[in-house]
């Protein structure tokens, strides 16, 4: 993308009907690191890349927590989404406070998507440089949901989805294996979300404890981050299916070549 006389403040349309700084925010969200989404009948799961800046930094948390029953997972500038978070947090508090229950969450998201879209049309604010993954069980119906936001204001919900640099390997694994979803137990999805992050890694790096997290909540249990040795289970199970799968590879391969030979 290049600058032109129509990308100096979010309110100028350009020619073509389109608002070039909120296209740059969308941007800032592709170069974000990976995080991805997926929900059950009874649960739903968030997977996050993180990043750190060098060897001898610690890595940047990417997924959060805004109540008992919703959490956050984050692709983009880190400093807009804590403070989008902050909001959040806030607006949960406010209404356990003057209610005495839970904040639905589709009423979180409908407010959050407003706060998205009203920098859209203001000189004074910059859009939100972030997309945000949204996992929630609604209290009153006991069903989980999961969101994705937009800088543009946009709000979609999804059965799983993957928002961050290299997605679309992710997004790619989550639609061919999207029918086993609904079904599926806690640790299947878990797992189903490290497989999806593993094609996100960049370069040579690999799938650890170190970069990778998740967070889970079900209809029967609180909200949870699980990173470190909490995730080490998950990976050794996700490379035994790996290993499995290429035996199986292997053997089709093999299966292949006798049936061409019989033919032949």
């Amino acid at each position: 993308m290049f600058r032109n006389q129509y990308d100096t403040d979010v309110t100028v349309w350009s020619p073509e009907g389109r608002l070039l700084q909120v296209e740059y925010a969308m941007e800032s969200v592709k170069q974000g690191s990976a995080c991805v989404g997926l929900r059950s009948n009874k649960y739903a799961v968030l997977g996050a890349l993180k990043r750190s800046v060098s060897e001898l930094s610690s890595h940047q948390k990417k997924l959060l927590e805004i109540d008992d029953h919703i959490g956050v997972g984050i692709a983009g500038l880190t400093a807009d989404a804590r403070s989008l978070a902050k909001y959040m947090r806030n607006e949960c508090l406010n209404h356990k406070y003057i209610y005495g229950a839970p904040l639905p969450p589709h009423l979180l998201m409908g407010d959050l998507a407003d706060k998205h879209q009203r920098t859209t049309q203001t000189y004074v604010r910059r859009p939100f440089g972030v997309g945000l993954l949204v996992a929630s069980v609604d209290p009153r119906t006991k069903n989980p949901h999961l969101y994705q936001t937009c800088p543009s204001g946009n709000l979609y919900e999804y059965y799983a989805s993957a928002v961050g640099a290299r997605s679309q390997s992710a997004r790619t694994y989550l639609e061919k294996h999207v029918d086993s979803f609904p079904e599926a137990s806690r640790d299947d999805l878990i797992v189903h979300a490290l497989q999806a992050l593993v094609g996100s890694v960049s370069g040579d790096d690999e799938l650890t404890k170190e970069n990778a997290s998740i967070m889970v909540v079900g209809t029967d249990e609180k909200l949870v981050l699980i990173e470190g040795e909490a995730l080490e289970p998950f990976l050794d199970r996700l490379e035994l299916k790996a290993n499995d799968d290429e035996v199986d590879d292997d053997q089709e391969e093999v299966d292949d070549v006798v049936e061409a030979m019989e033919e032949s």
